[in-house]
């Protein structure tokens, strides 16, 4: 991240903290979650505001991860995360290709995008996972059943996925609900009802 927008997002901490403290304004999110993203943004190299707050985007080594946060960003901070400015091409893919799922659910995820480390058994939770089709859920048992496992082994499986909507693990559903999402994160089911709904899927908007 360039060092004019780590210090734009420092300088609009201190402008939400006195909005806050001194025009009793609540209308910002809090100045301890503000000051969180400004400590969270500087790890990111592309973000892709969504619906539901923002998409954000790095690189691990040489692997590629996801995170899906709360908070949109301001609009000036997505105008230096202008694409033009990613450098890294697997970054660059993830972002164009987020952007477009994000407008049209049926978009399709380059393969390359979808590798990650993981151990042999996580590996064949997440192929299963990926073989989800579009606007269909699947049950961490039926999931389980199909690579011979458990459900709550799947779950955990679920969880350590570092490419949400790449690997669609909110696709995967409890047998009698929503399931979890985000390793229970307070946010997470949210997410996953709008990734869900996004997707066409029925009957989990108010579970």
């Amino acid at each position: 991240m360039s060092k004019g927008l780590w210090v734009f997002l420092r300088l609009l901490f201190y402008k939400k903290l006195y909005a806050r403290i001194f025009t009793h304004d609540s209308s910002f999110a809090s100045a301890t979650d503000w000051f969180n993203i400004t400590l969270m943004i500087p790890q990111y190299e592309a973000l892709v505001n969504a619906p539901f707050g923002m998409v954000a985007i790095a690189m691990q080594g040489n692997q590629l991860a996801i995170d899906l946060l709360p908070e949109s960003p301001p609009q000036e901070s997505l105008q230096l995360y202008h694409p033009t400015a990613i450098k890294n091409s697997l970054v660059k893919q993830a972002y164009e290709q987020i952007q477009q799922y994000l407008k049209q659910s049926n978009t399709q995820f380059n393969s390359s995008l979808q590798e990650q480390q993981g151990t042999a058994f996580q590996q064949r939770v997440w192929q299963a996972i990926a073989a989800i089709p579009l606007g269909q859920v699947a049950t961490y048992g039926q999931v389980a059943s199909q690579i011979g496992s458990g459900p709550r082994a799947v779950a955990n499986a679920c969880g350590a996925n570092n490419i949400p909507l790449i690997i669609p693990c909110h696709r995967v559903v409890a047998q009698n609900g929503i399931g979890g999402f985000m390793q229970g994160k307070e946010y997470g089911l949210s997410f996953k009802r709008w990734l869900l709904a996004h997707e066409g899927v029925k009957g989990y908007a108010h579970e």
